[in-house]
Order: structure tokens, then C-alpha cells, then sequence
């Protein structure tokens, strides 16, 4: 079965970490484009955070303002995952989060793959 596995989220107080993972199943992840998105109740989904196939030698990230400075999104190919850690967090960043294929260069998701959907709570 070919997907994305999001895990981790949950609740955290003001201030503090949580860290999601997206874990490629029956494709090989290094060689995607990948995204962070979230969508909070009664708002746009947010593009957050993407980072460059391991065939773009640029190794490139992008971090939308609302999280730059906070949030630090990696991959691990050997595990083949995407990880999304997010630290210093405030309650405005409540949402649920998802990760998805996307096109380089952009947010705009591929609709090859998208994670199940992870809730990230923030309490003040």
C-alpha cells in the first residue's frame, strides 16, 4: 500500500515542542518534494514548511512567516520520513497538520500523496 504515516502532535502547553513525522509507505519519500500544511477550524489550509527532493542538491527549505525561526522541518532518508520540529509553540498554531507531496518551488500539493492528518493542540 502506497501513502504517507503521519505521527507525533498532540497537546503542548505554550512554549513548548512537539514534533511530527511522515513516513513514506511503498514509495521511496527522498525522491519527493514534501510539505507541511495545516488548517485550523474555520480557516484556509496554510502552507507552513516544504523541503527539496534529496535529488536537488540545493537541499532547499522554505518556512512561511508564521513559523520561520520556530519550526524546523528535516528528512531522514534511511527512515525514509520527513519530520516537522516545531518548537516555541503558541496557541495560534492549533491545527491539524498535514504532510503532502508537492510541486518544487511551491506549496501547491501534487495529489500523489497526502498524510492522514495529525492534531496539534497549544494550550496558553
Amino acid at each position: 500500500q502506497v501513502h504517507l504515516v503521519q505521527s507525533g502532535g498532540g497537546l503542548a502547553q505554550s512554549g513548548g515542542s512537539l514534533t511530527l513525522s511522515c513516513a513514506a509507505s511503498g514509495f521511496t519519500l527522498e525522491y519527493y518534494t514534501i510539505g507541511w500544511f495545516r488548517q485550523a477550524p474555520g480557516k484556509e489550509r496554510e502552507g507552513i514548511s516544504s523541503i527539496n527532493s534529496s535529488l536537488d542538491r540545493s537541499g532547499g527549505t522554505y518556512y512561511a512567516e508564521s513559523v520561520k525561526g520556530r519550526f524546523t522541518i528535516s528528512r531522514d532518508n534511511a527512515k525514509n520520513t520527513v519530520y516537522l520540529q516545531m518548537n516555541s509553540l503558541k496557541p495560534e498554531d492549533t491545527a491539524v497538520y498535514y504532510c503532502a507531496t508537492i510541486v518544487r518551488g511551491t506549496m501547491v500539493p501534487t495529489n500523489d500523496y497526502w498524510g492522514q492528518g495529525t492534531q496539534v493542540t497549544v494550550s496558553s
